[in-house]
């Protein structure tokens, strides 16, 4: 496993691959979640390359960066236990250089849900990856379903910007009672880590009202907000039934949508989703 921390040193590294190149980029922190993508990407393609940035701008002004969990140690240990090829860890000069001021925006897919809750943040995303396909050019790229806005705008840049690569969304990943794994599950106190299970409780009943009949968005969205409401720890953020390529929210579902919630327990904010679809 290469550890490259340079744009000249991984260019010079990846002009040796003579196969096909999966990338997973990621914020560190690793978890299994993370890894199901690595593992994925390990099986799909002849070189594996993870990248490792805490990435600024996608951060607003009182958000936590600063308290982002940093253990690289770990991560490393992780990633060559699986095999990974390369791994980029560039500081932030690397990627955004002094006077840097180009910035990639996906306006409507951006307006919603996360974008309208962390101006900015949605920005951030679109511009990081972008700057990673234009460097890595991998012929998949490997993404979550629990960022599940964040897929649907990269997927949207990709056909955009007209990059080839196919991108691969892999299934969220699940806690033994539900809790979609987080990086900032470990900001969470063991009773607001219980308290947590009410998200993908939520979530679940609005998939058994709609697979029984229920399709009026707005009674999804109650279900949804009601089952929140159970639990006093849990203050909503916004409840979403939304359309899975638009993000624009629906009054009706007739096949598929998809159900996003994010909810604030303590002092960390936790998003899930799940994708409604007609049986």
């Amino acid at each position: 496993m290469k550890i490259l921390t340079s744009l000249p040193e991984l260019r010079r590294n990846l002009r040796n691959v003579s196969g096909s190149l999966g990338l997973v980029p990621t914020m560190g922190s690793l978890h299994e979640g993370h890894l199901s993508l690595v593992r994925t990407a390990r099986k799909q393609n002849d070189y594996v390359a993870v990248s490792i940035f805490v990435n600024p701008i996608q951060f607003g002004p009182e958000e936590d960066l600063n308290i982002y969990p940093w253990n690289h140690d770990h991560d490393l240990g992780i990633l060559e236990s699986e095999k990974v090829d390369f791994v980029w860890i560039p500081d932030t000069k690397e990627v955004y250089p002094d006077g840097y001021q180009t910035y990639v925006t996906v306006d409507k897919l951006s307006s919603h849900l996360e974008g309208a809750r962390r101006p900015g943040h949605m920005r951030g995303v679109a511009t990081i990856v972008t700057k990673l396909l234009i460097v890595f050019i991998p012929d998949r790229l490997y993404l979550g379903q629990k960022d599940a806005q964040q897929s649907c705008i990269i997927k949207r840049l990709v056909v955009d910007l007209g990059f080839t690569m196919d991108v691969i969304i892999c299934p969220t990943v699940r806690d033994s009672d539900g809790v979609a794994l987080s990086s900032r599950n470990i900001h969470l106190n063991s009773v607001e880590r219980n308290a947590a299970v009410v998200l993908y409780r939520s979530l679940c009943e609005s998939q058994d009202a709609f697979s029984n009949g229920e399709s009026d968005a707005g009674r999804l969205r109650t279900i949804i907000a009601d089952v929140l409401c159970s639990e006093p720890l849990a203050q909503p953020l916004y409840v979403s039934v939304a359309g899975i390529d638009t993000l624009q929210e629906l009054q009706h579902v007739s096949d598929t949508a998809l159900c996003s919630i994010a909810v604030k327990i303590g002092s960390v904010v936790l998003i899930d989703n799940i994708v409604l679809e007609d049986s």
